[in-house]
């Protein structure tokens, strides 16, 4: 846990249970995992499900769960935690971000109780891999776009459509589909629906190929009639648009974490780098150029840490808006970009070589901006707020 005297890490430091105190156990585990594991996901393009149970073992998986649905009953600072561990060690690695930060609290909030008790404690243990399928190929955040439909016919809805860039696509056993229920009332006539991957006509597409976040699977997913129970439907019919917009803080707060993380790794890369390596008789970081680079750096890093804990404490007081939400986002994906790209630079050619951990770390920084929201997007919601 990151060792800051103020705002939320000291509160994660006194406050954590006790499986938290033994960073030689759990923590360590996981690292091993990640550390043993990481070149074979990047070739194989997906993750092990090995890992996600190895997570979910060291209790790393949905920690926000209640007790009394067999979770560990935390809040979010430790969620933060985890992906601060986890964006500093692999980077950008997503998936169970995914999972923890966002899926489940859409269960946990508006789920039954035999939804909870269906797919809750496999989604803590690991053994239930999940994803949510909003994005379309004409339809990103404009949820009006949306073409997937959900008819319904007796005790059924009868689902069509395809989804795309939806990550852990592969993996997934359990698929929350956005979609209109009643395509007259546009964004208004959205729901979300449970589909299990068993279900007959729902197809995974191929492993998209992406420029960067090789091991994460990010998948194109398709629906031909696919018949789910009508008690699959998650909360209430058209609701599905103000549910989406709920969570939507929590979720640009997760992506503005694991950017900060993923930054402060690259700037430690570049700092060893720099000392070790030698050019015209003295080391490259001994060149002006490069420390003045280096603190540059340094100074938003630190800036962003200290954004990062005052936006965690608005989020856990219930204060965090929309708005503020987004230019976390923003700023931080956006800074992450600047610190990963100026890393690579101090490198030279030796970043450009993907044997180095700097090529990744850039490699998987860029979709920061696009995924979760664009950049562009960002600001017309500030900018709106004005």
């Amino acid at each position: 846990v990151r060792e800051l005297p103020y705002g939320p890490a000291a509160q994660r430091r006194e406050n954590r249970p006790d499986r938290w105190q033994h960073p030689t156990t759990a923590k360590t585990r996981i690292y091993s995992c990640i550390f043993r594991g990481v070149h074979r996901w990047e070739t194989d393009g997906i993750i092990d499900r090995s890992f996600w149970r190895a997570c979910g073992d060291a209790g790393f998986l949905c920690p926000t769960v209640p007790e009394a649905l067999g979770g560990l009953g935390l809040d979010f600072l430790y969620n933060a935690i985890i992906d601060e561990e986890i964006g500093y060690t692999a980077g950008t690695l997503s998936g169970t971000s995914l999972q923890s930060d966002i899926v489940v609290d859409y269960i946990v909030e508006y789920g039954t109780d035999e939804q909870k008790a269906a797919y809750l404690p496999g989604m803590i243990s690991g053994d239930i891999i999940t994803a949510i399928a909003m994005t379309e190929p004409g339809a990103g955040s404009d949820l009006q776009g949306i073409r997937t439909t959900a008819r319904r016919d007796g005790d059924e809805y009868v689902i069509n459509g395809g989804k795309t860039y939806i990550t852990n696509g592969q993996n997934a056993d359990l698929v929350i589909v956005v979609a209109k229920t009643d395509p007259a009332l546009g964004a208004k006539g959205t729901s979300l629906i449970l589909v299990e991957a068993t279900r007959g006509g729902f197809t995974k597409g191929r492993n998209l190929d992406k420029i960067g976040q090789h091991s994460g699977d990010t998948s194109e997913l398709f629906f031909q009639d696919v018949r789910v129970p009508v008690t699959n439907l998650l909360g209430v019919e058209n609701r599905g648009f103000i549910y989406l917009m709920s969570q939507l803080a929590q979720e640009r707060l997760s992506l503005a974490i694991s950017a900060q993380a993923a930054a402060q790794r690259a700037f430690d890369e570049a700092v060893s780098f720099t000392k070790d390596r030698k050019a015209f008789g003295k080391t490259v970081f001994d060149f002006q150029n490069t420390r003045f680079t280096l603190a540059d750096l340094q100074s938003r890093l630190q800036v962003g840490w200290a954004h990062i804990d005052w936006a965690l404490l608005r989020h856990i007081e219930g204060r965090l808006t929309a708005e503020e939400a987004s230019a976390a986002k923003l700023w931080h994906t956006e800074t992450q970009w600047l610190i990963v790209d100026a890393a690579l630079q101090l490198h030279g050619g030796a970043g450009y070589m993907n044997e180095y951990v700097i090529a990744r770390l850039w490699r998987d920084a860029r979709v920061q901006r696009i995924y979760g929201g664009t950049s562009e997007i960002m600001k017309e919601i500030v900018g709106r707020s004005l």
